[in-house]
């Protein structure tokens, strides 16, 4: 029996959950435990029976890590979350560490510290985690700073978080939802512009141009991607839960089998091993245990959890390497980009017709919430053929709300009110395509402040989307000819500048993406966001943000440069919305950014009324008139 065995809490409360665990730490002799945001497929976006860290702190934002001491505990966000983090948790419980932030302490210093007051009392601080919800890049930063720091990395078999929600009384009073259950379904070769069979054989190119034998897959996109597989094992994300392995003559595929129908089944036995999930482990060992096999692991996209399988192997041969499914399925195929564009001019329509109807409701004086508009954005969605669901929970905040970048869930209660900002970031599934745009709007008679405060960030847009750039020019370089308005007007954002997006997959997508972090350069193909912003607590929050396919301008810039000599690449924009007309004061755009706004309001209006009346029309015509 341990110790949590006597623990008889009547209650779910955060304080009853921290409690139960540290019991369970003092039976394993820890000091400490690490509770991830990611799951054992490393995923942002966590199946409900996986969010495990949510359940634990009461934080519900897609990253942030959780670390808990026998007396203390912390929660770790980045600047996205800092408003969010306060409002749920309980401050005499949890410590918010606000990254970014002088005098807040990263996850490694906080370790650090601890490990030295252990180290002062003759010991070492004993720090357990789940090796399977820990990226392997991620634990060997943590092994290397925290080496000399007094902390010994214990790895636990068993995730102790699981093991507290499955304790009497929390078993009695709460039921783990379904995990790995949803139907899976095939994206025809049509959709998918490739077939599994042209994929593997991409996939085994790049295996052996990295002089490996054996691919392990975690991430749900990338076995989704490469079987022209789907399913709705996570809200928002089109994926299923499920293990890959790649070799050069198999390929493999472990999942819940109750789930896959015949003609899946069928499909895949030419070329797929099916094998029930809980298989990985001993056939990945197996398949290693071979002579002479290197296996290619890359530490973003592989957990711990499988180097340490791989680590029992011995002479085990491991190729740390960049995954080669990431990079492929971000550099997106004729075909994928036709149906990314065929999804955000649907998008593009829904989010248009919200924004008459929202004008329009306000004109006629009837009060409307934040759920209200997020209800009728998803109707529009809805009305659109192929629609799937959205790719994410619609923000509509509204007000002092707006400043919270990833704000939860829109409120029925918040009305629209006067001069305040209602800022809708919002996206959809089609099949085929992944969507994702924000849009800032004003209800009333906006402030000169928030006029000049909203030009500011449209001009850090524009900045970034007209940019035409060489190739292998990376995401940082563009975050910082973005931000470059923005700060000589004194204004900054937190997050970064853009992110990949999946083709009827994840709404956030690597490697590619726009930040002072990301250092892939941006290829043709491959499709980011711009989504420059300003955000102030108690005032309000801009976004505007548009989805961007990269495209070669080369021949377009043959007058300017020797072809031969340098590719240019550069955006084709996605999305077709209009900006807030009432927001944007013209006279601070140069020549270059009015003319690029004049021409993105001709394409708005051109690729949108085909499929609009003629009341849409007018509608349309006079919100993009500058």
């Amino acid at each position: 029996m341990t110790s949590l065995d006597l623990l008889h809490h009547k209650t779910l409360s955060p304080a009853a959950r921290l409690d139960a665990l540290r019991l369970l730490l003092a039976d394993y002799g820890l000091d400490g435990y690490l509770v991830p945001s990611a799951d054992e497929h490393l995923n942002e976006y966590v199946p409900q029976a996986k969010q495990r860290r949510d359940w634990l702190s009461g934080f519900t934002g897609s990253a942030g890590e959780f670390l808990v001491a026998q007396d203390q505990a912390w929660l770790f966000v980045d600047s996205r979350y800092h408003e969010q983090a306060d409002l749920q948790v309980e401050s005499s419980l949890i410590q918010v560490s606000k990254l970014g932030l002088e005098g807040q302490k990263t996850l490694e210093e906080m370790l650090e510290s601890l490990g030295q007051a252990a180290d002062a009392a003759g010991r070492m601080f004993r720090l357990g985690f789940d090796p399977f919800t820990l990226a392997m890049g991620h634990y060997q930063d943590l092994e290397r700073k925290l080496k000399l720091a007094g902390v010994d990395l214990v790895p636990v078999a068993e995730n102790l978080v699981d093991r507290v929600r499955q304790q009497s009384p929390w078993a009695e009073m709460e039921t783990l939802p379904p995990y790995g259950e949803s139907a899976i379904f095939s994206v025809p070769d049509e959709l998918a512009g490739e077939s599994v069979g042209e994929k593997l054989r991409r996939v085994r190119a790049a295996l052996q141009k990295a002089r490996a034998q054996i691919l392990p897959v975690t991430r749900l996109d990338q076995i989704s991607w490469l079987f022209n597989l789907r399913g709705w094992d996570i809200p928002y994300n089109p994926v299923f839960i499920a293990y890959a392995i790649v070799t050069p003559d198999q390929g493999f595929l472990f999942t819940n089998l109750e789930r896959v129908n015949a003609d899946i089944a069928a499909d895949l036995s030419k070329q797929v091993n099916l094998l029930p999930y809980d298989r990985y482990a001993e056939t990945l060992v197996t398949l290693v245990a071979r002579p002479g096999q290197r296996v290619l692991l890359d530490g973003r996209h592989t957990t711990r959890g499988t180097q340490a399988l791989l680590l029992t192997v011995p002479g085990i041969q491991i190729v740390e390497a960049t995954h080669p499914i990431e990079g492929l399925k971000a550099r997106k195929n004729k075909t994928e980009i036709e149906q990314m564009q065929a999804a955000n001019l649907k998008a593009s329509r829904a989010k248009t017709r919200t924004l008459k109807w929202l004008s329009e409701q306000l004109a006629l004086g009837n009060p409307l919430s934040e759920a209200d508009v997020a209800a009728t954005i998803e109707q529009f969605y809805a009305a659109e053929p192929g629609f799937q669901g959205l790719s994410f929970n619609t923000i509509a905040a509204a007000g002092a709300n707006s400043s919270i970048v990833h704000y939860g869930t829109p409120n029925s209660q918040r009305w629209l009110e006067s001069r305040e900002f209602l800022l809708l970031d919002s996206g959809c599934q089609f099949m085929g395509g992944t969507t994702d745009d924000t849009r800032t709007t004003i209800v009333g008679e906006p402030t000169p402040e928030q006029i000049k405060c909203y030009t500011e960030v449209l001009k850090a847009h524009i900045n970034c989307a007209m940019q035409r750039f060489p190739k292998g020019t990376t995401g940082s370089q563009l975050d910082g000819i973005a931000r470059s308005d923005l700060w000589r007007a004194g204004l900054d954002y937190g997050h970064g500048t853009g992110h990949g997006v999946g083709a009827f997959l994840n709404v956030h997508e690597g490697p590619n993406g726009i930040s002072k972090r990301v250092n892939e350069p941006l290829e043709p193909g491959m499709v980011t966001s711009i989504e420059p912003g300003y955000y102030r607590a108690d005032w309000g929050g801009i976004r505007i943000e548009n989805l961007y396919v990269v495209r070669d301008l080369t021949p377009e810039a043959m007058a300017l440069s020797d072809p031969a000599a340098i590719k240019w690449y550069g955006f084709e924009p996605l999305t077709y919305v209009p900006f807030e007309r009432q927001l944007i004061d013209l006279s601070c755009l140069d020549s270059r950014q009015q003319e690029w706004l004049k021409n993105y309001n001709e394409m708005v209006v051109e690729k949108l009324s085909p499929e609009l009346d003629s009341s849409e029309i007018t509608w349309l015509e006079v919100a993009c008139k500058i």
